[in-house]
């Protein structure tokens, strides 16, 4: 954390995060991370650095996962529930690509790297998230089994997917040793339509993203729409996931969210902010 750092420093409210994503020539965004004792003008000058590097940048809290990870936690943690439900490897990638998204889950965790996506979860799964980071047949850690394997992703060659050697030599192609495991994984076939799919894992995502502003983890919704869509790509055509819930109904989304919950367990329940917007009929946006 952050506020750790600053805890070494004779000037703490000089000590602010800036945390960019990969690959930096490419990715906009710019998590700003503010500590509780961070000074104004020092988030300033960090917004000001970010903006002459081209970055959109987000001023987030420094909390674990900070914003956009944190929110793509419990979106990972339930591609590993719907594996354990009968959806393919395969599957996962081509529903949330049908819908929109720039890069598939599955796909997401081979480039980042499953080393790295484990530690993640690991340190996600070890913070202040609880059941949020639970659910399914999460119990099971694939990540850390891949990571012993020395399946690491793109960059070893071989993930969920093997990739072949040099550039034009094919497409990649589903790693056997990963697809038989997936498949021991399953507790029950509940055969899984696309819109289930796609809503189980985005609603994991939109929850914890009004969580976070909610918590203050976000200072208005804006900036959550931004982060987003910038920092992960979240379905560009709807502007981000709090103008999607005006735009589909925030009282809508609770209840199937809560239907979610009482189907699948607590990990879908929707944050107190949901439910009483929800039930003022209240928007994000004016």
């Amino acid at each position: 954390p952050i506020r750790d750092i600053a805890k070494g420093s004779k000037r703490p409210e000089n000590v602010i995060g800036m945390h960019y994503f990969s690959p930096v020539p490419n990715m906009k965004l710019l998590e700003i991370i503010k500590h509780e004792g961070t000074a104004d003008h020092v988030a300033a000058a960090a917004v000001e650095v970010g903006l002459k590097q081209g970055k959109l940048p987000v001023v987030v809290g420094d909390v674990p996962g900070f914003y956009v990870n944190r929110c793509l936690g419990p979106f990972m943690m339930e591609t590993t529930a719907l594996i354990s439900h009968g959806v393919g490897i395969e599957q996962l990638d081509k529903e949330i690509l049908k819908y929109g998204m720039p890069v598939g889950p599955i796909t997401l965790v081979d480039e980042v790297g499953i080393d790295v996506a484990n530690h993640v979860r690991e340190f996600l799964g070890s913070a202040d998230m609880g059941v949020r980071m639970q659910g399914g047949g999460t119990e099971v850690n694939v990540l850390a089994e891949m990571v012993e394997k020395g399946f690491l992703g793109k960059k070893s060659g071989k993930g969920f997917f093997i990739y072949p050697e040099g550039k034009g030599k094919g497409k990649k192609t589903v790693n056997p040793e990963v697809e038989a495991r997936s498949k021991e994984l399953i507790t029950e076939d509940l055969k899984l339509g696309s819109e289930e799919i796609r809503n189980r894992l985005l609603s994991r995502f939109v929850n914890e993203a009004v969580l976070c502003l909610q918590d203050g983890v976000l200072e208005n919704p804006a900036d959550g729409d931004i982060g987003a869509v910038f920092g992960c790509g979240f379905l560009p055509y709807t502007g981000g996931p709090f103008r999607m819930l005006d735009a589909v109904g925030i009282d809508t989304y609770t209840d199937m969210m809560q239907g979610f919950a009482d189907k699948y367990g607590e990990q879908f329940e929707p944050c107190q902010l949901m439910k009483d917007m929800a039930r003022d009929n209240r928007k994000f946006y004016k």
